[in-house]
Order: C-alpha cells, then sequence, then structure tokens
C-alpha cells in the first residue's frame, strides 16, 4: 500500500514546490462479524498491525487463538478469524474503541479500561550498555518512510545483541508497536524500540507481547514508569548519544 503523497505547499517567501506526506487513513479491525476498533493509521502492515492489535489489548490470549487475518472487502477493514474454540469476551472488554493516530487509549469507556489483564515479567535478559547507545541507530537506519517525509514514527523489535528482528513505521506510535508486535508473533524479542516517547499505552502492549526491555530515544510518562515497576520491566529514556537514563529495572 501506498504510505506518501505529494501536495502542493508554498515556502515562506513565496516558493511554490510538492511535498511528501505521510497518509493517514481509517482502518476498520473486526474479530468475527463484529468490529472492535477503528484506527487511523499508515497503510501498510495492516495485517500485522490487526494481529499486534488484538493480542496487545487482550482480546485474545495468544497467537494461537488466530487462525486468520485478511481484508474484508475493503483495503480499510480488516479481519480477525479466531482459531476453533476460542471465544470473545465482548462483556468483560466492555469498550469502544476508537483511536486516532496520537492516542491508542481514547474512546475506551472507562479507568478501568485502560488496564488489559496481564503479569509481571520474569526475564533474565541483560542488554550491554554499548549496545543499548546503538540501538536507536539501528532503529533510525530502517526508518525508510521517515526519510521521506520526516512525519512517522517507528518501532522495533531486537534482541539482546542489537540484532533487527523487525521495524515498523507508522503516523501512531502505538499503531507501529502493534505492528511490530503482530510481525514478531513468533519470535523471540528482547528489546522494543521506540522512536519517540513511552507512554502508558506502549508499556503495557510491551508486556502484554512479553518483551522485558523497552528503550525509547524520547521521555517516559509518569504512568509508565509505575507500570514498568510494577511489571518488572527494564524501561530507559532519552537514549541517544551515547547515554541513557534507567527509570525502570536494571540496565
Amino acid at each position: 500500500m501506498q504510505q506518501i503523497t505529494r501536495v502542493s505547499i508554498r515556502r515562506a517567501g513565496g516558493d511554490e514546490l510538492d511535498d511528501s506526506v505521510v497518509i493517514e487513513e481509517p482502518l476498520e479491525i473486526r474479530v468475527g462479524e463484529r468490529a472492535l476498533s477503528v484506527t487511523l493509521r499508515t497503510p501498510g502492515d495492516d495485517l500485522e498491525l490487526a494481529a499486534g492489535f488484538v493480542i496487545t489489548e487482550s482480546v485474545v490470549k495468544r497467537a494461537a487463538d488466530i487462525r486468520e487475518v485478511r481484508h474484508w472487502g475493503s483495503p480499510n477493514v480488516v479481519r480477525v478469524a479466531l482459531a476453533d474454540g476460542v471465544h470473545v469476551d465482548w462483556q468483560r472488554l466492555q469498550r469502544h474503541f476508537y483511536s486516532t493516530s496520537s492516542c491508542g487509549v481514547c474512546g475506551k469507556t472507562s479507568i478501568e479500561a485502560l488496564r488489559v489483564n496481564t503479569t509481571p515479567i520474569s526475564s533474565d535478559v541483560r542488554v550491554d550498555p554499548r549496545v543499548i547507545t546503538r540501538l536507536p541507530e539501528l532503529l533510525r537506519a530502517e526508518q525508510r518512510t521517515f526519510d521521506a517525509t520526516g512525519g512517522i514514527h517507528a518501532a522495533g523489535a531486537f534482541t539482546a545483541s542489537g540484532e533487527v528482528i523487525a521495524v515498523r513505521e507508522d503516523v501512531g506510535r502505538h499503531n507501529a508497536v502493534d505492528k511490530v508486535i503482530g510481525a514478531t508473533l513468533n519470535a523471540s524479542v528482547d528489546v522494543l524500540v521506540l522512536s519517540g516517547r513511552a507512554g502508558f499505552e506502549l508499556v503495557q502492549k510491551a508486556i502484554v507481547a512479553r518483551i522485558p526491555i523497552v528503550v525509547a530515544v524520547g521521555a517516559p510518562t509518569s504512568l509508565a514508569v509505575e507500570l514498568a515497576r510494577e511489571m518488572n520491566i527494564t524501561l530507559l529514556g532519552f537514549v541517544r548519544e551515547g547515554r541513557y537514563n534507567v527509570y525502570a529495572g536494571t540496565a
């Protein structure tokens, strides 16, 4: 799918030219015959986005609960078919999702709905500080759409040795994370790297996906720090220029 379009602009001073901008379009995620969420995303990797979303929102418990993910009558509708015997507790969810590209939790019906059912992580994974400081650079090297537009977030899955497993871009930072998680459902991921800040929901998605370390180029939020400490996850922020802050865990 096309992720970039050209628009005419006028620079300060009067020069007219074309510029590249990121495409933002709605995607409806369905589970079986029922609509679950509409999110504004950058087209591409939609099947991974939907798979990651139903995992990180605890709609299903594991990758094996998903039988098939495919577009459903439109490039902007994706249907997740569940494996035989898997049922969604719609009453427990009690949410009507409407996510924007900037806020993955907007539209949830209660404060309690922000938290998904998950447990603390038990992990002995450690990453060499020299690897940690290189991770944002390795992520940046994979950001093709950012090179063209300067207007898109990225998330990357890495091993503890710094090997790239998957990198995905999206206008929504939470969508980028869901795409990466959907792309690595059957892989062992040690580190999730974020191109921007580390908010509550992004840390929560990492915990649900059982990723023990989150590295953010930007700052974490107070709720993200609290959650990381509660769930035994290592959270690093301001990872740039050879330095970083440890907000939770050990590194």
